[in-house]
């Protein structure tokens, strides 16, 4: 199949001898040939080989061949393999409940050989033009989803730059965020998500007046409530999209100054209705903004802004989302160290 070096693998399943001796005889000068003669034995030497086709008889004792058949069919580490029938059975009924099982194929005892090598052939010319077809799919999936990343990574500098902030801020709270997730308990599927959603938080003070967003001092109420509004900007930029990524981030430009007390804004939402990258995007860009140099303000302490972090637990801050933050501070301290603002 395609040019692999590794032979191909058939797995011959009767429960008489000389019916997969016949099929060996016939085959072996070009696959790789396994034996079994019972279902459960089909079924193990199927899990252990992952063979690239099996030739399966129906009526066998204990397990009959429909439901080994309907069995590897149901297992994701199986399921793939094409399974020809090779039965004494020749009714109608019988081929429809082959192929309602999950077969491929169906050929009727005795079977001549050219008529074996040929379906045989066909069959695994599909699975690998299946092969190929989902390679082809993935690779593009991977494009597509790098290319969404690099999308909001640029959208983020965007924002960044709007802000007047140093370079490093978003990739800062981006790690923060990463470490925070990670010690929170989310898997690396998750964390990543959160990791790569981070960046897009401010996205929407793209839409905020320069006059207030880069105003040196205390906003007034009009200007405040201006301010308020790159939350929900953020996330009518990023769109109600399907892909799982930019919906993340969509969320997080959303939800990252709520608080857990429900005084935050832009809903008042509260504890766990508050979603979750919100609340650890929220401390990890709450540290970093005390933490860093800004137009209104000079950089805190490292002492000063964790001590601030922690007396939020409870009331700006979600109390997990804070002992995460604490179990994760030697990393943080160290991506602070290395993308200081310097």
């Amino acid at each position: 199949m395609g040019d692999t070096a590794a032979p191909v693998t058939v797995l011959v399943v009767d429960d008489f001898k000389t019916n997969v001796e016949y099929l060996r005889d016939i085959l072996e000068a070009d696959y790789r040939i396994l034996a079994a003669y019972l279902g459960d034995e089909a079924i193990a030497v199927a899990l252990e080989e992952k063979p690239d086709l099996i030739l399966l008889d129906v009526m066998m004792p204990g397990m009959d061949g429909y439901e080994v058949c309907r069995r590897l069919k149901a297992d994701p580490r199986t399921k793939g393999i094409p399974i020809i029938f090779i039965t004494a059975l020749g009714d109608e009924k019988d081929e429809a409940a082959a192929f309602e099982a999950g077969g491929s194929d169906f050929l009727t005892k005795p079977v001549k050989a050219i008529v074996v090598r040929e379906r045989i052939k066909t069959q695994l010319e599909r699975l690998d033009q299946m092969r190929k077809l989902e390679a082809e799919v993935r690779r593009r999936t991977t494009e597509i989803e790098e290319t969404r990343q690099k999308i909001i990574t640029c959208l983020g500098k965007a924002s960044e730059f709007r802000d007047n902030e140093t370079g490093t801020h978003i990739l800062r709270m981006a790690r923060y965020t990463e470490r925070i997730a990670h010690a929170y308990g989310l898997s690396d599927e998750e964390t990543q998500l959160f990791f790569l959603a981070a960046p897009m938080h401010d996205v929407g003070k793209i839409g905020i007046r320069d006059s207030v967003l880069l105003k040196p001092g205390k906003l007034d109420t009009g200007e405040w409530e201006e301010m308020k509004r790159h939350c929900e900007i953020g996330e009518r930029i990023l769109g109600d999209d399907a892909s799982v990524l930019l919906r993340a981030a969509a969320i997080c430009a959303k939800s990252h100054h709520e608080r857990w007390d429900g005084k935050g804004y832009p809903l008042g939402l509260s504890g766990e209705d508050i979603p979750l990258i919100g609340r650890i995007t929220s401390v990890a860009d709450v540290f970093d903004a005390l933490s860093s140099k800004r137009p209104y303000k000079e950089a805190w302490p490292i002492g000063r802004a964790l001590a601030e972090i922690q007396n939020g637990a409870g009331t700006q801050f979600d109390p997990a989302a804070i002992s995460a933050f604490a179990k994760a501070l030697e990393d943080i301290l160290g991506i602070r160290e290395r993308l200081g603002d310097a």
